[in-house]
């Protein structure tokens, strides 16, 4: 897998309608654009009183440009945009999710994104230090950024926004600091894979 691909972290969503991108003649990078102009516009419109319908609508719009953008080669000069504007999407989402949502969602937010973010660090280093990706099924049970924008969207317009991101936070946090734990642990005792780069730069 292009580790552009990889780095993407879409979930199974994003993979099934990933088909739907080779027909549609734009590069990723701005499928994924397009997809998140209407979530800042709503933010900057309505901020933290839109309403549950308009917020439902631009975050699909944005899982549906976005998981189509999977389809496209990721080999244009704009490839490397794709993983940072897709952690921005959502990031963003799930922030103005806990904002719209009150009381404690925005810190219900920023746990969850917490989590996540230690999931970003793992499939860009991970790769460069072990020679291998995470496993699939980790990025499955997380749901990938699309099941994650959408997870959170159910949560609030069931009312349960807060507390659902709060245990959200805990379980993935504990899952992915755990399966990277005794990933790494085992490494130790198998050595770095080749070209691994050290953090000064030199090569061994």
């Amino acid at each position: 897998m292009s580790p552009f691909v990889l780095a993407r972290d879409d979930g199974p969503l994003a993979r099934a309608l990933a088909p739907v991108g080779r027909a549609v003649p734009l590069p990723a990078a701005v499928l994924v654009l397009f997809g998140l102009i209407p979530l800042f516009a709503a933010i900057v419109l309505e901020g933290d009183a839109a309403s549950n319908a308009l917020v439902g609508a631009v975050l699909a719009w944005l899982v549906i440009l976005g998981a189509v953008s999977r389809g496209r080669l990721h080999d244009d000069p704009l490839r490397w945009a794709v993983p940072p504007a897709l952690r921005l999407g959502e990031y963003t989402a799930i922030i103005w999710l806990g904002a719209v949502a009150g009381g404690s969602g925005a810190a219900a937010a920023f746990a969850l994104l917490a989590a996540v973010a230690f999931r970003h660090y793992d499939l860009f280093y991970r790769p460069r230090f072990l020679g291998a990706p995470p496993p699939s099924w980790l990025g499955d049970v997380a749901g990938g950024w699309d099941g994650r924008v959408l997870g959170a969207y159910l949560l609030l317009i069931a009312g349960a926004l807060p507390a659902g991101l709060f245990a959200a936070a805990a379980l993935l946090g504990v899952l992915f600091a755990a399966e990277s734990a005794l990933t790494w642990s085992r490494a130790q005792g198998t050595g770095f894979a080749a070209g691994y780069v050290d953090e000064g730069g030199g090569e061994e």
